[in-house]
């Protein structure tokens, strides 16, 4: 007789450790998400269904449980977003049936509800993110330092937490160098390649020669005194959260422009040029696809309008 489906849960967990390498907590969350199924399952007289007796109607009505749940903390049903994390866990279960060879239900049948905040994502047109690497006055040495923070958060898509994470030995440019490749520790401890552009790499070379310390970490804390003192001088995601701040009010743009904004930009840019999804996702060191995946309604929407625009059938005669 076929195992339950509850029954993988410790040898999916030990599949997300050793294959996929991800963090305790990470694994803790999945195993969360999914004990809410397994629950499900249960109260709805199948937990002993195996996964291949899985089909696209048990998913409905989870969805439908799901939607009609209500949190005893705060006695509301579930956000979309908090759905999807469900969702997702399930998904990523079932693509683990797949790397082991058990028959179950394809994964993509598992379809996340769709919430209004995906359509909300914000991101500055190109114009708009000259406008703000071009503020910081690059004549001191906090506006140079600020002038790389910003060039690097576009080239680059990083994270803010993987931005202040840099050391400055992981650079070694010279004159000669164009561009260059670096490797971040991201989300779960996963390794990922980072690419600075052309452009990047001119103002780090800058930034780098102009610095008369030796302190390790990449971007550093300027405050009058600190130089005297044995405090770390590596800044934080709230310092470079308040950087960014500073400069959007300078440049004039959107007061909700934030770090995680040029990422977003970073983002939506590469799909706009026509980057494939997948890569898109690598770049960005996202786990899921469908975490990628909140951009393609910004850069559906761009299709939309240029078809709109160029190809509305204006021009027909009849």
């Amino acid at each position: 007789m076929a195992k339950a489906i509850s029954k993988h849960l410790t040898d999916y967990l030990d599949f997300l450790e050793i294959e996929r390498g991800l963090s305790s907590k990470t694994q803790e969350n999945y195993s969360r998400f999914l004990n809410k199924f397994f629950l499900w399952l249960k109260d709805s007289g199948l937990d002993k269904l195996s996964p291949e007796k899985l089909t696209d109607k048990h998913v409905l009505k989870y969805r439908v449980f799901l939607s009609r749940h209500t949190d005893p903390r705060t006695k509301k049903t579930l956000k979309k977003s908090t759905q999807n994390y469900y969702l997702i866990a399930l998904r990523s279960f079932l693509e683990y049936f797949i790397e082991r060879d058990i028959p179950s239900l394809p994964p993509d049948k598992i379809k996340l509800a769709k919430d209004k905040a995906d359509k909300e994502i914000k991101f500055l047109s190109l114009d708009q993110v000259e406008k703000l690497l071009l503020a910081p006055n690059i004549e001191t040495r906090i506006g140079l330092r600020d002038r790389v923070i910003l060039e690097v958060l576009f080239s680059t898509g990083l994270r803010v937490a993987e931005l202040v994470a840099l050391d400055s030995e992981q650079f070694r440019i010279t004159e000669k160098t164009k561009d260059m490749e670096v490797s971040v520790i991201g989300k779960g401890s996963k390794v990922r390649a980072i690419y600075f552009s052309e452009r990047a790499t001119m103002w780090l070379r800058a930034y780098i020669n102009k610095r008369q310390d030796m302190d390790p970490a990449l971007f550093i804390n300027y405050k009058p005194g600190i130089e005297k003192t044995s405090n770390p001088r590596r800044l934080t995601t709230k310092s470079v959260e308040e950087i960014v701040k500073k400069y959007v009010k300078i440049a004039g743009l959107p007061i909700v422009t934030t770090p995680h904004t040029l990422r977003h930009s970073y983002a939506t840019d590469l799909l706009a040029q026509g980057v494939d999804l997948r890569l898109v996702q690598e770049f960005l060191g996202h786990q899921n696809i469908a975490t990628t995946q909140i951009y393609t309604h910004v850069t559906n929407k761009q299709l939309r309008d240029v078809h709109k625009k160029f190809h509305s059938g204006k021009n027909l005669k009849n």
